[in-house]
């Protein structure tokens, strides 16, 4: 009886829904750092531009980790201790990112904030891959060259990233469109696009 409470405490689901309803959270709170201008003039939006620019990529990161974090939970068969933590530990760097968005919004763009803004998402994408290493690793739906793979591609991804901060200790602006521009390897996750393929690979098999 214990035992099937205990399983029935430790779903994917219940990681799943806890996890979205920080990403909403952090959605909530970054948003309502966009102030709208006192005056009336069409003019005065110009003057938003380090917010909105800093909202834009923000948001877009959120998305992308949540995209990434929804395709990944679909290979989880068994929730661990190990998984669970890993979770709150990528959780952790993605409920600071509303401080570091009204950071860089508010000095816009100075040098000092945007090098934060970029080594968060450094350690939240480190972070998010562990998760990942951990959750493929243990589904018998990937197999050894599937995990070899898709491992290499994330790594890139966040040796990408880490390129970003040190940009940014030269250019601001290059740093931040840099890590934007590094965002766009992971608009379709890898085990989106294999789960894609093994799904065809079944309809035709049962043909």
């Amino acid at each position: 009886m214990a035992e099937t409470k205990q399983k029935q405490l430790s779903t994917p689901g219940r990681i799943s829904g806890y996890t979205d309803a920080v990403f909403a959270v952090v959605i909530t709170i970054t948003v309502l750092e966009l102030h709208a201008p006192e005056s009336a003039r069409i003019g005065a939006l110009l003057s938003l531009w380090a917010t909105v620019v800093s909202y834009v990529v923000s948001y877009l990161f959120v998305a992308i980790i949540w995209i990434n974090h929804h395709f990944l939970m679909g290979y989880v068969k068994q929730v661990t201790l190990r998984v669970i933590w890993l979770n709150f530990m990528h959780l952790f760097f993605v409920s600071l990112l509303p401080f570091a968005t009204a950071w860089i919004a508010q000095t816009e763009l100075a040098r000092a904030p945007v090098v934060v803004y970029t080594t968060l998402f450094v350690v939240t994408a480190g972070a998010y891959n562990l998760f990942e290493s951990e959750v493929l690793r243990s589904s018998s739906d990937f197999s050894a060259a599937e995990y070899r793979s898709t491992r290499r591609r994330s790594l890139t991804a966040l040796a990408l990233f880490a390129t970003a901060p040190l940009l940014a200790l030269i250019q601001p602006v290059a740093g931040l469109g840099f890590i934007s521009l590094a965002l766009l390897l992971h608009v379709r996750p890898d085990v989106a696009r294999r789960s894609v393929l093994r799904l065809r690979r079944r309809g035709n098999a049962s043909r």
